[in-house]
């Protein structure tokens, strides 16, 4: 029977593509860290990468990135004085395995040489209860009697796609304890990793050689003898909050899980992965393969989300390694915000306090982005402060090398409302307003600002309209009156009016303060009309079809096959000005589908039925982030087999790693964490229905045709509930610690839920 917890393969990877890929399928994460799914004796040239949550540098002129931290993982080891790796020729059997219950990455190998089998085998996790910590168990068996050399330690040799990042590099040892620490090039902040070993065989010399730190091991092994080890690593930056110089802070964490022992810190990071589940898991019956691959999806969620009270957010390719910068994108907001709010709300509130914390760079992006605006322009690429890491040639073109100006930067501007949306999201469905006070408002205020300063106020038609913008379909940049853009930027206005509504009720003097604060109690009356007059495309009369922009329809028709055949190199981009998409109505992305998606209450079945078909034959589907909002519009008008096709398009994306690498000339390639977002909300939003709001949960059910039961958990207002629907029946059951009793809408019916009390509704079959 399929194991519907792991992952599993027995095949080598082969090559520095297959190897990358490989390594972002079976990697782990805690939220402060990502450790690529790279075998222990892999170095930088098999991408081998400990990327590190939150602090980023920058060198020479290239790009700025995440800093990967030198590998406290690191094993190696040498039979009859020949080295063993997967990449050589002395492979008899591998496996390597992914549980998900606790993100464990396993291996077992067996190697032969010179008449001798070896068999390593070794586990790993970061720690989810010490973020700071890596443990690993490592193990090696001989058939025959033999000599083997063991080194392990701390691998300074890093993997960086526009590195060296850490100079000044220092390795020692202290007692029993290796230090490899260095500084970033940019900021001088410090690295440090820390590895302590329960070593209890052979004879160890230690060697520090080309900025390794090891143990160098020398046993005479007995035939059949399992010898075992544990390491623990920490990994502690200048970013951390402790008392104590860092590397002090780094040799104390190991020095303290050494004590502890493998099993017991197995034990509790295991015992908080369980928690993690107990809230998350959605349970799919009848269809394995679902099952298997949303569960994978929503491992990748939970291993990533930020560390309480780091104020970090979920970067567009996770901690899998420098891709995209290492940046966070509207990504976060639109498609991982979601899964968090209804799950996990207080690594929620972090993602929201990584957009409070960056609102000084917003405001300086605003201030100094094309003619200069007010308020806060949140970057198109956001790092650690917010400002904007996004350049204005963006991509290369493969088949010269040439750099093409692009507009994400400067006219991709429904970031700041993507962020307005989801803060007032968290206020609205969790009733929690302190986010708010903390910042959450100020936030609101300043993008609704930013919105004013950008719209055009057209006299002839007494609207105010918003032009010269890039929508989610970025191979049409500069063009006016962008739905989605249009309708975000409109929600904008909307939320500021409410929240100052909200404060001026609730808290009448800390809304005296920020008014004064940002000295903009006289703007607020252009938010109101602003709210009431921004023009959004509307649906054609006779079609339903909404334009996506101004002039669309009239561009020229193709086909995605069509263009594909025209194009020059595999990797060539489709849109930057001249771009083979540019002239036609193909587009990159959902686009108006993704509008009919984030508002999905505010539009009919008919009309979002009218507006999939018409766009979806001309969407080439070129970002991950697609597939869900096409999934999900379609579940609700009802075409459940096309939103299943969706929906596994979504969550394998990561699972089967077949997706694109480069656009144009710049590399990609790495974890797709929106897609996993995308994934769950395809699962609990499309198939099962859920619609929340501030006044109550509602769930319409449609479960796709093999789908005989479909389980999830829900967060609202503070309170936990537990969904199972079948084909007829729903049941809800609020927990018994749950502070009040709700009212949810189940299939049109509304029932009281009180704490303890499940309530089960029937309804009519769907499909």
């Amino acid at each position: 029977m399929r194991d519907l917890w792991s992952i599993s393969t027995a095949e080598l990877a082969d090559g520095k593509e297959s190897i990358m890929r490989r390594g972002n399928v079976y990697q782990i994460a805690n939220g402060y860290m990502g450790y690529r799914g790279t075998l222990d004796e892999f170095g930088p040239q098999q991408l081998v990468g400990i990327t590190l949550a939150g602090i980023f540098d920058r060198v020479g002129s290239a790009w700025r990135e995440p800093v990967n931290a030198p590998n406290g993982g690191f094993t190696s080891v040498a039979l009859e004085g020949v080295e063993l790796s997967t990449l050589g020729k002395k492979v008899v059997r591998h496996r390597q395995t992914l549980r998900f219950a606790n993100a464990v990455f396993e291996r077992e190998t067996e190697f032969a040489s010179k008449g001798t089998s070896l068999t390593i085998r070794s586990a790993r996790f970061l720690s989810a209860d010490t973020p700071n910590l890596g443990v690993i168990r490592f193990s090696i068996t001989c058939s025959n009697a033999a000599k083997v050399t063991v080194r392990t330690g701390i691998d300074g040799n890093i993997w960086d796609l526009n590195g060296p990042h850490l100079i000044q590099m220092s390795a020692e040892r202290r007692e029993s304890v290796l230090l490899l620490q260095g500084l970033t090039s940019e900021a001088s902040k410090r690295v440090v990793v820390a590895e302590a070993t329960d070593l209890s065989f052979g004879d160890e010399v230690h060697e520090i050689k080309g900025n390794r730190n090891l143990r160098v091991i020398n046993l005479r092994a007995e035939a059949g003898k399992v010898y075992t080890f544990h390491k623990y690593f920490a990994v502690f930056t200048d970013n951390d909050a402790v008392d104590k110089p860092v590397a002090e802070a780094a040799i104390e964490a190991v020095r303290q899980a050494k004590t502890l022992g493998y099993e017991a810190c197995m034990a509790s990071h295991s015992a908080e992965w369980r928690k993690r589940w107990d809230q998350s898991d959605v349970k799919i019956e009848g269809d394995n393969d679902a099952q298997h691959a949303l569960r994978y999806s929503i491992l990748q969620l939970l291993m990533v989300g930020p560390v309480k009270g780091s104020a970090n957010s979920i970067p567009a390719r996770a901690l899998s390694g420098q891709a995209y910068k290492g940046a966070i994108f509207w990504d976060t907001e639109m498609f991982m915000f979601p899964f968090f709010l209804h799950t996990h709300p207080e690594k929620a509130i972090e993602l929201m306090r990584y957009r409070i914390k960056t609102l000084d760079g917003a405001r300086r992006k605003a201030k100094t982005e094309g003619s200069g605006y007010r308020g806060a322009f949140y970057a198109w690429e956001s790092q650690e402060t917010g400002d904007d890491a996004c350049t204005y040639f963006n991509i290369g073109d493969p088949s010269n090398g040439r750099q093409l100006r692009t507009y994400f930067r400067d006219k991709q501007v429904h970031i700041s409302g993507d962020v307005a949306i989801a803060m007032w999201d968290y206020f609205r469905l969790s009733g929690d307003d302190s986010l708010l006070l903390e910042g959450g408002a100020e936030v609101i205020l300043e993008c609704a600002r930013f919105y004013c300063s950008y719209i055009h106020y057209k006299r002839d038609k007494q609207r105010y309209e918003i032009l010269d913008v890039v929508g989610p379909d970025e191979y049409h940049e500069r063009v006016n009156n962008n739905a989605f853009t249009s309708m975000v930027v409109k929600e904008t206005f909307t939320i500021a009016n409410e929240t100052v509504r909200h404060l001026r009720r609730e808290h009448p003097k800390a809304l005296r303060t920020l008014l004064r604060k940002l000295r903009i109690k006289g703007e607020l009356p252009n938010f109101r009309d602003a709210a009431r007059r921004l023009f959004v495309p509307k649906p054609d009369a006779k079609t339903g079809v909404i334009e996506q922009f101004d002039g669309y329809l009239g561009l020229r028709e193709s086909t995605v096959e069509e263009l594909k055949a025209r194009m020059l190199h595999p990797n060539e981009y489709l849109g930057a000005g001249q771009g083979l998409a540019v002239p036609t109505k193909i587009i990159k992305q959902a686009d108006v589908v993704m509008m009919l998606s984030l508002f999905r209450t505010r539009f009919s079945a008919e009309l979002k039925k009218a507006n999939w078909e018409y766009y979806e034959p001309r969407t080439e589907h070129g970002s991950s982030l697609s597939a869900c909002a096409y999934a999900m519009v379609a579940a609700e008008f009802g075409n459940l087999d096309f939103a299943y096709k969706y929906f596994l398009k979504t969550a394998k994306i990561d699972l089967e790693a077949k997706y694109r690498v480069y656009a144009g000339s710049v590399f990609m390639g790495g974890s797709h964490p929106a897609a996993n977002g995308g994934a769950w909300m395809t699962a609990v939003f499309g198939f099962g229905g859920v619609q929340a709001d501030e006044n109550r949960v509602a769930i319409n059910p449609r479960l796709c045709g093999k789908w005989r039961r479909l389980q999830f958990n829900l967060a609202y207002k503070g309170d936990a509930f537990r969904v199972n629907i079948t084909k007829t029946s729903v049941r809800v059951d609020a927990s018994p610690s749950n502070s009040r009793v709700h009212t949810v809408l189940v299939a049109g019916k509304p029932v009281k839920c009180s704490p303890g009390r499940p309530v089960t509704v029937k309804y009519g079959r769907t499909r």
